[in-house]
């Protein structure tokens, strides 16, 4: 894999260090580790998203939702003793989880349900009125005449 080397941006970027360890981390991401659990991203609409997460074998009480600054991070682990069972095949995985994602500016976290296996997370994206595009009026006077004046030749 190649490396991106992000220094000579610190030469006239100023405050994109966020951005640059985002990228870093990306870099480094074990591919298998992302595979657990299965998820879809889904666009409701223009500011709405939902993240659904396959989490067969988690109850409610085995699941927990952390959004803190720009992270979000779902975690699940279940304490089950399964010491008097037996099995022929295991192939519902209820290993321990954490999965985290990075949050756009603005984006909220609006709930989470659980139904029939499926996690989903609604975001929402929250702009402050301060930061929304405005249309700025523009006031005329009354209209300034130009008078040119004639000189005798």
């Amino acid at each position: 894999m190649r490396t991106i080397d992000l220094t000579p941006l610190n030469r006239f970027a100023v405050g994109f260090d966020r951005m640059q360890r985002q990228l870093e981390s990306l870099a480094h991401l074990d591919e298998a580790a992302g595979a657990y659990p299965p998820y879809n991203i889904e666009v409701l609409g223009e500011d709405a998203y939902r993240i659904t997460m396959a989490v067969a074998g988690f109850g409610i009480d085995d699941l927990e939702i952390t959004a803190q600054d720009s992270r979000l991070s779902i975690a699940g682990r279940v304490e089950r003793d399964d010491s008097g069972v037996e099995y022929l095949h295991r192939g519902i995985a209820t290993r321990a989880f954490e999965r985290r994602f990075e949050l756009a500016d603005h984006i909220k976290v609006a709930g989470a349900d659980m139904d029939n296996g499926l996690l989903h997370i609604e975001l929402v994206r929250e702009v402050p009125e301060a930061l929304k595009p405005r249309t700025i009026a523009i006031k005329g006077g009354a209209k300034a005449t130009k008078t040119i004046e004639q000189q005798a030749a």
